[in-house]
């Protein structure tokens, strides 16, 4: 199964719309977490710590996908 918000698939045929359909997580990481991110945006450099929490939340919004998908017959 391929999901897509394009109109059109090269090479595919699209049989059915169903939508869109979203995912959403929030993450708060800490105030330990904050505090070292502070730093790091002062003396520069990427935070660890919120691409790392970035990562989880994406991940978590990609699970929730699934929910809605199993409603509709697709997991």
């Amino acid at each position: 199964m391929i999901l897509t918000t394009t109109p059109s698939i090269e090479g595919h045929s699209i049989t059915k719309y169903h939508g869109v359909i979203t995912g959403e997580a929030i993450i708060g990481a800490n105030l330990f977490k904050d505090i070292f991110a502070s730093i790091t945006d002062l003396v520069g450099g990427r935070s660890g710590t919120y691409e790392r929490v970035l990562r989880e939340a994406k991940n978590n919004a990609l699970q929730e996908l699934e929910y809605p998908l199993g409603e509709i017959g697709f997991v």
